[in-house]
C-alpha cells in the first residue's frame, strides 16, 4: 500500500469540514460506491449521483470534530460528529488511495 489509509480518512474529513465539494469527489475512484444509513439506507453510485448526495450533505450536515480513527480490515472507520450526532464512517480504498466504497451511519 502506497498511500496512509487513516491520512486519506482525515483529509476526507478536512474536505468535508470545509464545504469542499471538488476536493471531496477528487477523493473518490470513478466506480466508488457508497452506502449511507442516515434516514434509510440509500446506495450512490456514479458521479452525477455523488455529486448530489454531497451537495445535499454539505447543505444538511456538515460535519464537526473528529469524534475517533481507527484501521479497519483493509479501511479506516472515522466518526465526526454532525449537528444530528455523532456519525461512523468505514472507508475501502483501491490501490491508488481514493475512496472504492463508503459505509456511513449513525454511530450506536
Amino acid at each position: 500500500m502506497s498511500f496512509d489509509p487513516m491520512a486519506v480518512a482525515v483529509d476526507w474529513l478536512d474536505a468535508y469540514r470545509a464545504g469542499d465539494i471538488e476536493a471531496i469527489l477528487e477523493m473518490y475512484a470513478e466506480d466508488a460506491v457508497v452506502h449511507c444509513g442516515c434516514g434509510g439506507v440509500k446506495t450512490i453510485t456514479g458521479r452525477q449521483a455523488l455529486r448530489a448526495y454531497w451537495l445535499d450533505r454539505l447543505r444538511e450536515y456538515p460535519a464537526g470534530t473528529l469524534d475517533d480513527l481507527n484501521h479497519s480490515d483493509g479501511g479506516t472507520i472515522i466518526s465526526y460528529v454532525t449537528s444530528t450526532g455523532v456519525m461512523s464512517a468505514l472507508f475501502a480504498f483501491d490501490a491508488t488511495g481514493r475512496i472504492k466504497e463508503l459505509d456511513c451511519s449513525p454511530s450506536h
